[in-house]
Order: C-alpha cells, then structure tokens, then sequence
C-alpha cells in the first residue's frame, strides 16, 4: 500500500496505530466507524411527498446503561459491546404526510402491483391524531404490524428495502457517539432544547424536527413520540449472550410477546428519555376501549403516543 512506501511512514503509522489503540482501550469500547453511503431525499412515487434519510457510520459502541445512572431499570444492563454495520435512518419520525400516502392509497409509480398487493388500514375507531392536526405531526395510533406493512408498502413503492430499526440499532444512531445518559448529557437540564417531553409538549405531539438535533442530524429520537423497533422484547435480553460474544447486528430474541419501544414520548418525564431507556407494547391495554371483535390490528385505540421511523440497509 502507498501509505506505507518509505521506512519513517511506517515508523510514525506504528506510533500513530499504538496511540489510537492505547485511547481506544482507556475508554472501554473501540468506537471505530466505517463510511456510509451518502444522506439522501427519498420522494413516495407518484406523489410529491418526501423525506430525508441519514447515513449513519457502522462501529461498535456500548449498549444499556450503567448501574449507577440515575432512573436506571434492570433490563437496561449488563452494558455490553455492540459492533453494526453502516445503514440509514429516517430523519424524523414518520409524519402524517407519509403515513396517509400508505392509509388512503396515495403512491403510485409506474408499476405498482406490488405495492397495491398490500393491504392498507381499514377505518380507525375515532380520531388517530386526537384532533391535534397531523401534516408534519409524528404519525400515531397505528399498531406495530401497521407500522411494518407500511415498511413493506413503501419497499415494494421504492425498490429499496425500507424496515423498522432493530433496537441496537436505534440506540447506536440516539447516542451518536455519546455514552452519556441523554445524547448530548449526563443530565437533563438541557432536555427541553432536544426533545418534546411532560416538562414542555402541554401533552400533545408536536411538529417533527421542531427541536435540536443529535451530532448525527436525528431529530425527536428522545420524546414528541416513542418509536416502535424491530425486535421482539425481553426483560433478560441483555444476557442472552455471555460477556464478549454478541454476534454483530443482533436482531433480538426469535419469539416472545411484546415488541421493543424506546425513545419515550410527550407524555414522559425526563427519565424515561435516557438514550437506554426501554419499554415494550402492551398490546391488551393499548385495545381496551376497542369496541370491535376481534380488535383492531391496524389502530391503538388507546395508545396515542407511539410511531416509527424507518431504516434501510446498504
């Protein structure tokens, strides 16, 4: 290789090599990254809705929350090392702009049988948005199997295998390199700038992106809407495997009854929005009120405060 033509290159690339190791090892974990492909716009066919998707870097980071952090729950520990491979995120969470598209058949590209194979929602029990407005609001309401017909009714629209984030993956793209309780501290007294939660959303969601950032360009990962991922949810998931031997981009437990939920919401307080945090659907509850037999599987009927965003592998 080029980089390595004469004997003091080689020289200072070994110095430079033993010192980055050296940090890496004073910090706990390696966070070395890989390239991602580029952000980009995606546009629904056929319609002249869009939305914007992050790169984001493969690496390795430390998964869960210390003992000693305060608001801790023990399904958030052992910490261990999780190493995943670069993929996109959706900048905010799914709106309503999106999620009607899917709802009231809007997305029609040059071929669209695919696409149209997919069933769509069927008419929700009451008002999904609570009369709060929807546009740029977080979509709501929608169970999680809505949540990922919709992935597979915007995959078959787009030709790009668009998913749910598995929970690694989700929490490696909320911290963006930080280890501290929230992304951008180790307290909340900033928590206001970044995230829509009990102390200041006057309990109701608000436009997406209407807060700060994280250092990877993410908007709302902490509260406006908790975010349904991928995996299946255990409380004992985190010692699944022995200390050291996580597989990489792991995907969760094969089976159990729950799906993971993390982020917090609107509705929370500032501890339920650590980056660790973890929570689960509570399927029965989130039907009560439903007055239809068999429920719904499309709509919460009392469950107003939790979507999605999608992901994307390369």
């Amino acid at each position: 290789m080029t980089y390595w033509s004469r004997p003091g290159q080689l020289s200072l690339a070994l110095v430079l090599v033993v010192f980055a190791s050296a940090r890496a090892d004073l910090s706990g974990v390696k966070q070395e990254t890989k390239e991602a492909p580029s952000n980009y716009t995606e546009t629904i066919p056929g319609t002249t809705v869009t939305f914007e998707m992050i790169a984001i870097p493969g690496g390795s980071f430390t998964m869960g929350s210390q003992e000693a952090e305060p608001g801790r729950k023990e399904d958030e520990g052992p910490t261990h090392a999780v190493t995943l491979s670069p993929f996109w995120m959706e900048k905010t969470e799914v709106t309503w702009d999106e999620y009607e598209q899917y709802y009231f058949g809007g997305g029609k590209p040059a071929s669209a049988k695919d696409a149209d194979a997919i069933t769509r929602p069927t008419p929700p029990y009451g008002a999904p948005d609570l009369g709060w407005g929807r546009g740029k609001r977080p979509a709501i309401s929608m169970t999680w199997y809505a949540a990922t017909q919709y992935c597979r009714w915007l995959s078959a629209l787009t030709g790009k295998k668009y998913r749910l984030p598995t929970e690694a993956e989700w929490e490696y793209a909320c911290r963006a390199g930080s280890k501290d309780a929230y992304f951008f501290a180790n307290d909340s007294s900033q928590l206001g700038e970044y995230a829509t939660f009990s102390g200041n959303s006057k309990f109701q969601t608000h436009l997406v992106a209407s807060k700060r950032p994280n250092a990877w360009g993410l908007y709302d990962m902490l509260g406006n809407v908790a975010e349904f991922c991928q995996d299946y949810y255990s409380p004992d998931e985190y010692r699944r495997f022995p200390p050291g031997k996580w597989p990489k981009d792991p995907t969760g437990p094969e089976k159990a009854v729950h799906r993971v939920v993390r982020g917090g919401s609107y509705i929370n307080p500032a501890p339920r929005l650590r980056c660790a945090t973890r929570d689960r659907t509570y399927n029965e509850e989130w039907l009560y009120t439903d007055p239809q037999e068999p429920k719904s599987k499309w709509w919460y009927s009392d469950c107003f405060f939790v979507g999605f965003r999608v992901v994307r592998a390369p």
